[in-house]
């Protein structure tokens, strides 16, 4: 099959197709010959921005897994990172025994290889749900970066293609994987601090429809590929930025990593720091509750007089909202009917003071699913067949929750939800905005 693509329909859905017929079989033929063949996970990545190079690490320093093939749409981008991966493996390559990483600016090229385990994808959040489809249907494992989706429809159908597929799925919020979130959980779930009636969450706000002024194209950016489904508009930096000369001992270097991008504030492509930041902690508020597979029933946005903050209703009667306990900073305050927790990334604080000085993992009742490395996790589960500790399913519910927050900012209405139907309750016109439309050819995946 040529590696040379279109973005034609005819020859996209052909690849696509090809692609779901692909075998369930671990591949026989590793490139690196450090251990036998079927001890290695081979790995592609898509998508080599910030968050992609630093996951690329995680995989380049894990003897279990050999990275053959990176992707991006930002050709500078792609072969900093293909140099990155042979330098890393550049001893295997002098032994003879690793063939070099290959780049692809089309991921369905990366899809293609039939060699190739599981791919890591860290795109813009618009591009999450196509990507997944397509790698579960092309029979990859799948770590995605998060929050999984743009929208509630589409992280469904995320979840429909990777059961259908039988694929293992890790989304990446990686708080799920460090020990002061894993204690809080299990203190509030076996009841520690009583019957939870609060629940504070601190992340930032909704974003907003995109309304950047074109600037000049960036050399060899696919700027096409780079939007894919989303509407077409004009290039600017703050979206994909620009490549930057520094000066290091006199020599002057390249980098794609030393602006950090914002596309994350527009509609276009995210759901602002609600769903960037949401998809943790709002994720941990669900996981401590217990319902990674439900969600709260009524959401109201603030009104500027009796609504103070966005405001999250469970059936069960716990209500949770967007915004700070006074005194207790960023991140997720348990208010439960005998105490409080705050956790936050290092730090856990319980009252009463003394209430957790018994704790030791999985020394409660309820046991928690334990894991201190999300990457590590992932590859585990992959041998074992079994769902890591932010399964996809999970990803899907906290994603829903941060878009349930801002389809009410954005709209100014009380939304009702069935959160196991996961429609609108009477109310025609909130269910129409479930999804988006697509830019073709994209609009035929999701």
């Amino acid at each position: 099959m040529s590696k040379h693509w279109s973005l034609n329909r005819r020859n996209f859905l052909r690849t696509s197709a090809l692609a779901a017929s692909a075998p369930l079989l671990l591949p026989s033929h590793i490139w690196s010959a450090e251990t036998s063949p079927n001890n290695k996970i081979v790995m592609g990545c898509i998508g080599m921005g910030t968050q992609g190079r630093g996951l690329l690490g995680g995989w380049l320093g894990n003897s279990e897994v050999q990275v053959v093939a990176v992707n991006d749409c930002d050709g500078f981008r792609l072969q900093y990172h293909k140099k990155m991966v042979e330098d890393r493996y550049a001893k295997n390559a002098a032994q003879g025994t690793y063939k070099g990483c290959d780049a692809y600016k089309d991921f369905r090229e990366l899809l293609e290889r039939k060699d190739i385990d599981a791919v890591c994808i860290a795109t813009p959040d618009h591009w999450h749900a196509i990507q997944v489809i397509l790698a579960a249907n092309a029979k990859k494992d799948i770590y995605c970066e998060k929050p999984l989706s743009l929208t509630i429809a589409e992280a469904r159908a995320m979840v429909n293609a990777v059961r259908k597929n039988q694929r293992v799925f890790q989304t990446g919020s990686m708080q799920r994987s460090s020990r002061e979130f894993l204690k809080a959980c299990e203190l509030v779930r076996n009841g520690v601090i009583g019957k939870i009636q609060e629940i504070y969450i601190t992340v930032g706000g909704p974003s907003k429809w995109c309304d950047l002024p074109e600037e000049p194209m960036e050399p060899d950016l696919d700027w096409d590929m780079w939007l894919g489904p989303a509407p077409m508009r004009p290039y600017n930096s703050v979206l994909s930025p620009r490549r930057v000369v520094k000066e290091e001992n006199g020599v002057k270097k390249e980098s794609p990593h030393t602006h950090f991008p914002s596309w994350r504030n527009y509609r276009e492509y995210s759901g602002g720091m609600m769903t960037d930041w949401g998809a943790h902690h709002f994720d941990i508020a669900q996981w401590g509750l217990g319902m990674d597979e439900s969600g709260p029933v009524e959401i109201l946005p603030p009104d500027g007089k009796d609504i103070k903050h966005l405001t999250y209703k469970y059936a069960n009667g716990t209500v949770m909202y967007h915004g700070g306990l006074q005194g207790y900073g960023f991140g997720v305050v348990f208010v439960g009917e005998k105490g409080k927790i705050c956790v936050d990334r290092g730090r856990f604080k319980a009252e009463p003071e003394g209430i957790d000085a018994d704790y030791k993992p999985g020394s409660l009742p309820i046991k928690l699913y334990n894991s201190s490395n999300h990457q590590r996790d992932f590859l585990t589960c992959m041998r074992t067949r079994e769902k890591p500790i932010c399964d996809v399913e999970v990803g899907c519910r906290s994603v829903t929750v941060c878009h349930l927050g801002n389809l009410a900012y954005w709209n100014k209405r009380a939304l009702k939800w069935d959160p196991v139907k996961e429609r609108f309750i009477n109310d025609p016109e909130a269910n129409t905005w479930l999804d988006r439309a697509k830019r073709a050819p994209w609009d035929k995946v999701v």
